[in-house]
């Protein structure tokens, strides 16, 4: 078992803010193996009927646990009531520690009428982020893990394997899509995932979509909002407020993991040209771990940020993706920062073993291969 340091110390931050923590991902991204990671824990396997039928009256279940304990609810949406059940432990039982699992949001089943608001801490777990390979998993060939994924079982197996991918398909269908959304069309809905992934890092354009996956554009907003609550791809909007001929309305979209993107691809090597957009998955899934919401940059005069987040008050961080940090330009940058000046700006890229700051004119950067380590 690869322990996962970085992902206990975020568990046991985030404890120290609330006592309910609800982890979400994807299927096989490791949230199982992490929760089983905590020493001590009670783990509930929700999956099973007899934790089903233990948990039928969370207030005696709750009762019998010894204080300052960790309670592990994993798959809670298997239960009948599981927001009732996380809801009596946040609110009467403060002296525990309780870690919900699932693979989407909490609003992704009619299951929980209360998404538990003001009571929980939410984090996401996407797979396994670069800083882990190079620190834990002992994976340093950048396009290993651009080509296998960042599941763990996948990132690990000596070849890559058609079947997982496949068979992982088939279950996120059948589980997380049809179980949860009620989705009939099972042959619509997967010709529309595969074309995502197929376009992945590129605008959203619904119109286009609807056209060749041979569905309405209600169904394609449905589908993807589906996709996104569990997690199969992210949406990435863009930054504005300056009114001055920035982009407002044009998303992009994301795949949740690059194994999937070379996949469906059919591709058994990664290709110069591609390997900067895989990289940027794997930036945007620090981002996310590190300040939540991820925007992109660009401007009518085709000037573009690969990635903003918001700080405090007026600060706006940009982050550039460069597999060669040689390349980086600051052009965007410098126009940005005429429009919001103040914030950080950091050229991400992956072979860099210690940061180091440039200058260009009034513009400082930061060049760095990882941001999780820097406040917020």
């Amino acid at each position: 078992m690869i322990r996962r340091p970085f992902w206990i110390e975020e568990l046991n931050n985030a404890w120290r803010n609330r006592h309910l923590i609800w982890l979400s991902g994807v299927r096989r991204s490791g949230k199982t193996t992490l929760a089983k990671m905590l020493p001590n824990a009670n783990y509930m396997n929700c999956d099973l009927p007899s934790v089903v039928r233990q948990l039928e009256d969370p207030e005696y279940f709750y009762q019998n646990q010894p204080s300052g304990s960790i309670i592990i609810f994993d798959e809670i949406h298997r239960l009948n009531e599981p927001d009732m059940v996380l809801k009596i432990g946040a609110d009467e039982y403060n002296s525990l520690k309780i870690l919900a699992t699932g693979s989407s949001t909490l609003s992704a089943t009619k299951k929980f009428r209360d998404s538990l608001t003001g009571r929980k801490t939410q984090l996401f777990f996407p797979p396994v982020l670069w800083d882990e390979c190079l620190t834990e998993f002992h994976i340093v060939d950048l396009d290993r893990r651009l080509l296998f994924g960042g599941l763990p079982e996948f990132l690990l197996s000596k070849d890559k394997s058609l079947q997982l991918f496949s068979e992982w398909i088939d279950s996120y269908y059948a589980r997380d899509i049809q179980e949860l959304f009620n989705v009939r069309n099972r042959t619509g809905f997967l010709k529309l995932l595969h074309v995502l992934f197929m376009q992945s890092g590129g605008i959203l354009e619904i119109t286009s979509l609807a056209n060749e996956c041979g569905l309405s554009r209600p169904t394609i907003m449905t589908h993807v909002e589906a996709l996104t609550i569990a997690h199969a791809i992210n949406i990435v909007m863009p930054y504005y407020g300056s009114g001055k001929k920035e982009i407002v309305k044009r998303p992009k979209v994301y795949a949740f993991d690059t194994g999937f993107v070379t996949f469906v691809k059919g591709w058994n090597e990664i290709r110069e040209t591609d390997r900067g957009l895989l990289w940027e998955h794997l930036v945007l899934d620090m981002l996310k771990v590190k300040f939540g919401d991820v925007y992109y940059w660009r401007n009518k005069d085709k000037y573009e940020i690969d990635f903003v987040t918001k700080g405090q008050g007026k600060l706006v961080n940009t982050f550039e993706c460069k597999i060669n940090p040689e390349k980086f330009s600051p052009k965007a940058m410098h126009r940005f920062r005429e429009y919001y000046p103040e914030g950080e700006n950091y050229c991400i890229s992956p072979h860099i073993k210690t940061p180091y700051k440039l200058r260009f004119g009034n513009l400082e950067v930061i060049f760095t291969s990882s941001v999780l380590n820097f406040s917020k």
